[in-house]
């Protein structure tokens, strides 16, 4: 099966040498040899030469926001439009907040600042592609901002009280998407609040973030449900 990874971003250069970009987490995150992996450096002007020519997508992260000027910011949203019901589509943190943006739902700034650390989501529902185990799901959250308003057919599967759209199910689509990093070690979630320290993040805030990830966490579990979910595409 071949996916594409559509990359939005790069980690900060002090932590890329040590931990890889984000699709070199993804594959690490997914299996090396689950998928026949194609990168697409979205934001570098690098696209898939149609649509179908991979037989899904994942959208990773950035440091950009969805209502940024960017000229290929308004390419990806129209690229996940002509994509959607046609291949499966995971979402994560940008991804997530850009596919709510382009499937008529709306991703700001949220009031409530920085979602730092590692956060714990309710479960909502029990998809066909998760494992029976817990209630709950732990992973690193890096994002300042959130979705906001809910698109047309999205159901919600995952979330807390900080976010409340924090993971979501288009059911007609094939496509999933969660604001949380399964693909974050926490090595690297630190590595990144450390570059970011006093310019971003104040000293409490890197502190907290940091002491947070002293727990376990639900990483491999959730890079299984996304496996899954895009080896069967049922939602």
């Amino acid at each position: 099966m071949k996916l594409g990874i559509l990359k939005t971003g790069a980690p900060p250069p002090s932590a890329r040498e040590k931990f890889g970009g984000y699709p070199d987490m993804f594959r690490k995150l997914l299996g090396e040899t689950a998928f026949d992996y194609r990168i697409y450096a979205v934001d570098e002007g690098d696209w898939p030469a149609k649509v179908d020519i991979c037989d899904a997508y994942l959208v990773t992260g950035s440091a950009c926001g969805v209502y940024d000027p960017e000229p290929w910011i308004g390419e990806l949203k129209a690229f996940l439009n002509q994509a959607r019901g046609r291949t499966p589509l995971v979402g994560v943190c940008f991804g997530h907040q850009i596919m709510a943006e382009a499937f008529g739902g709306r991703a700001t700034k949220s009031s409530k600042g920085w979602g730092l650390g590692a956060h714990t989501y309710a479960l909502k529902s029990r998809e066909p592609w998760m494992d029976g185990q817990g209630d709950e799901i732990r992973l690193p959250a890096s994002h300042q901002d959130q979705v906001s308003e809910l698109p047309p057919g999205a159901e919600v599967f995952a979330a807390s009280e900080f976010t409340p759209f924090g993971a979501l199910a288009y059911r007609d689509q094939k496509a999933i998407s969660i604001q949380l990093h399964p693909e974050f070690e926490p090595a690297y979630a630190v590595a990144l609040i450390e570059s970011r320290r006093g310019t971003r993040y104040s000293e409490d805030e890197a502190n907290l973030g940091i002491a947070s990830y002293s727990a376990p966490d639900d990483r491999a579990r959730v890079g299984g449900w996304i496996r899954n979910f895009l080896s069967g595409a049922t939602v």
